[in-house]
């Protein structure tokens, strides 16, 4: 199996990073791959996949390289560098690492992905340029319309890991992450069932890089800085397509009524804040009016308190729904 094994240090250190790039490359493999993992995901691809095929039908060495660099078992390494761990990321800085990648390296990296000789119309120096221009296109076109929405999503992903953290340690925050990634305890993570050597992970900045696609890697810049690229959990992804009934919405307000909508599954109330938009006064007055009306409840876990739905605020929901 695929294992890290991380120091003490590197663990206390590691951090939760947002990266602008790394949904843009998600995207790139949901277009090309052209699957999706849910309804909201569905409709994301049928709104833009045809635009996506048009475009690389017009640029035949483009889509070549895209191919060649999402690979057969492994993704070339100049498509994902793996993100600074200080300060707010900027997609476009982020491009730039993949911009100024020698065009030797970049050639290495697709033989490397395709674990074979590259095609001849490959054998050129714009491949980098071509592959940062493509990026550019989907984070303009397909991500940058969302990014706001997508990013609260992101960040209340991590809240909700890093209470797993608090509550259940390494193992319950790390566990299913991503398909065959496991906390094995011991600073042992398997990172995937295939039979890699191990890496030894010691004086190394460690990132875990949330996504709100169904898609996952990982990558590593020499021995200074590894990052494990995941899906947001299932409810937070598809959070961005809550649709909440407008009879529902006449009768609470639509910003309440979203609350009462997204406590389908427990959430903190950083987690609301994040996915609404709202700011942390509004939701808690919305809270509390759920609470008193019957509609909402809420428990400890751990340190966090989580609010959910009742029967009664499920019986509320349904109606309205026509369910």
């Amino acid at each position: 199996m695929g294992l890290w094994q991380i120091s003490a240090d590197t663990l206390a250190g590691s951090r939760f990073v947002v990266s602008p790039l790394a949904e843009a490359t998600a995207c790139l493999k949901a277009l090309e791959r052209a699957t999706a993992a849910h309804p909201g995901e569905h409709a994301w691809l049928d709104a833009h996949l045809p635009a996506y095929r048009r475009l690389l039908a017009a640029e035949p060495v483009t889509a070549l390289t895209v191919r060649a660099a999402l690979g057969r078992t492994w993704n070339a390494d100049y498509l994902t560098p793996t993100p600074t761990p200080d300060g707010d990321l900027r997609f476009e800085d982020e491009l730039t690492e993949i911009r100024r990648t020698p065009a030797a390296d970049v050639r290495a990296h697709l033989t490397q992905s395709l674990d074979g000789p590259l095609p001849a119309e490959l054998h050129r120096d714009d491949l980098a340029e071509r592959t940062a221009d493509l990026l550019q296109w989907i984070w303009t076109h397909t991500v940058l319309p969302y990014w706001p929405r997508r990013r609260r999503i992101i960040e209340a992903d991590i809240v909700a890991r890093t209470a797993q953290l608090g509550q259940g340690g390494w193992a319950a925050a790390l566990d299913g992450m991503r398909p065959g990634m496991r906390w094995l305890g011991d600073g042992r993570l398997q990172i995937n069932t295939h039979d890699y050597p191990t890496r030894q992970l010691t004086a190394t900045r460690l990132m875990f890089v949330p996504v709100t696609m169904r898609q996952t890697w990982v990558s590593w810049e020499d021995t200074a800085r590894h990052a494990v690229v995941y899906p947001c959990s299932g409810t937070l992804a598809d959070a961005d397509r809550t649709v909440v009934p407008e009879a529902l919405g006449a009768l609470l307000g639509p910003a309440r009524a979203t609350v009462l909508v997204l406590l389908d599954s427990p959430k903190s109330t950083t987690q609301l804040v994040a996915l609404t938009g709202q700011g942390l006064g509004s939701v808690g007055r919305h809270l509390k009016v759920l609470l008193d009306a019957g509609l909402a409840g809420r428990r400890r876990a751990g340190r966090s308190v989580l609010y959910y739905r009742t029967a009664v605020g499920e019986v509320l929901v349904n109606a309205v729904r026509g369910g």
